[in-house]
Parts: C-alpha cells; structure tokens; sequence
C-alpha cells in the first residue's frame, strides 16, 4: 500500500497556471512526483512541483526533451506541440488526452468539422481560410451581421472570439484562417464534465450553468445546479456523452454547450482538461475535477 502512495512514477504536465497549480495541490497529497513545463519563470507551479522546466510549449524539441523520461504527461493548456506528443506516444508516454484528439481540439475550425462528421448538434458556421476571404464574403453577402468570429488556433479564455456587427467591428478581427458562426438565440450557457477513463469508463459531473463577464468572455459565475429542468439537464448530459464517446478521449472533457431560446441543446466547444466550469467540484463533489 505505501508503494501506491510512494510510487516512483513521474507525471508530467505540460502548462504551469492556475490549473496546474490546483491540480498539484492533489498530487502533494498523495506523494506523486511531478514535473511541470511552463514558458514563464513566474509559473504559479513552479514551487509545488518536484521539478520544472522553463520552456516554451509549442517548441517541438523542448518538449520532446521534458516528456522522454515520464511515465505520464498531461496538459493544463491546449496550445502545446501535438506533434511532439505523437512522437512521445510511440515511444511509449502514456499521453492524456491522447495527441490526436488534442490536434483536433486545439483547431477551432477542425473541432467544428468534427461535430458535423459525428452529427453532434453545433450552429452552422462557415470557414474561411483568411480575413480578407471572410470580408470578401460579408461584402458579397454570403454573411450577415451580427455573427461570431473565431480565429482557427490560439483560442483561449476569451481570446480569439468576437461577436462582429459592423464593418468597423470586421476591421477589427485578427487575421488568419478563421470562422463565421451564427449568432444563435442563447438562453443559458451551459456545461457538462465528463471524466473518461482508458478502459471507456464515463462518469459525469451535474450539469452546471456559466455566467460569461460581457468583455472578457471568460467565465465570471458558475451556477450548480444549472436553473434548468431536469429533461433539459439530462439532455445536456447525454450530448455531453455523445462528444465524449465520439472522441474516445481519456482524463476529462469539459462541454460548453448553448441551451437555445427554442429549446435546443448545441455544442459549442470542448476543453480536454481540468476547466474553471468544474472549479466548484472542490468544495462540492468528494472527488474533485482534480
């Protein structure tokens, strides 16, 4: 038993901010080792950790250095090297979420795709492989105001998501492959935790309700339980499943959904990682996000 509480395994974990740091203060409790990498030298991990690496996470060689030696590697953050993984994973690292669920999620454009291949309920949206492509198409008319811009990659906590309604709020967008989304009647936002384990175990955190700050796009609240029905919650939860079981991710899969004016259930985005939706698990739940 004490060589279960001692093991010599490493995990590591690619992303040293807040999440990190929160999921660190579980594996101190249970005396597992951990390395973390982060670009910053003021990385809130950098102390709680067993060992840190300053790096950038989307250099290729960096993180194929950090990852030959563990056991595990994990992610606190999207925007890391897939292709470094792919390679740690044939050699054996053990990666959750696995590399090639990663490289969809962390695209915009290529989660989207996704949703449709696997008819999992999402707003129609366009893709455009530039700005200039998307003010081409509002100028033809093939996209109306108001809608959502995405950018393709480097999306994160708000950033790289805009509702445009003008030409001036058009100028305004970031360039690069991108997408057009409906502007969908939204009701509540929602989201939905599942936990996903290598032998295709799910279990499901209760079905929450985020409130966004009207700026920043990052989430301000986190209502538990959601002010929703119990149909509407289980339906929130089975397209949840639905996500998870069509990416056979393993760790956990955070589900941003739209409950919709008309009653709809659509997917927004998805997370594979510790979410701030679930920081409430920490005091609620016996088994935390974390």
């Amino acid at each position: 038993m004490m060589r279960f509480f001692s093991g010599q395994h490493t995990i590591g974990i690619l992303g040293g901010g807040q999440l990190g740091k929160m999921l660190l203060n579980i594996t101190r409790q249970w005396d597992i080792r951990t390395k973390v990498m982060d670009p910053s030298d003021q990385s809130p991990c950098k102390i709680s950790c067993n060992q840190f690496v300053q790096a950038n996470l989307m250099d290729y060689d960096a993180v194929i250095k950090f990852g030959e030696d563990l056991d595990i590697l994990t992610i606190e953050i999207e925007n890391v090297n897939t292709d470094a993984l792919l390679v740690l994973e044939n050699q054996g690292v053990r990666v959750y979420p696995q590399a090639a669920i990663l490289k969809i999620i962390q695209n915009k454009c290529r989660q989207k795709e996704f949703y449709i291949k696997n008819k999992i309920p999402t707003a129609s949206y366009q893709l455009f492989e530039s700005k200039e492509l998307l003010k081409d198409a509002v100028a033809r008319g093939f996209v109306s105001f108001p809608f959502v811009w995405k950018s393709e990659s480097m999306g994160y906590d708000g950033y790289g998501v805009k509702i445009v309604r003008s030409n001036q709020d058009l100028e305004n967008i970031n360039e690069g492959a991108c997408m057009a989304e409906d502007l969908v009647s939204i009701d509540k936002e929602l989201g939905v935790i599942v936990c996903r384990s290598y032998k295709g175990e799910t279990q499901t955190y209760p079905c929450v309700e985020m409130e966004f700050h009207p700026e920043a796009n990052q989430v301000e609240y986190v209502l538990s339980p959601a002010r929703i029905s119990k149909p509407i919650a289980e339906k929130a939860r089975k397209v949840a499943l639905s996500v998870s079981k069509a990416f056979k991710h393993v760790g956990l899969l955070a589900v941003e959904l739209f409950l919709t004016k008309e009653g709809e259930i659509l997917v927004n985005e998805v997370a594979p990682r510790p979410h701030n939706s679930g920081h409430y698990s920490i005091e609620a739940s016996y088994t935390s996000q974390f």
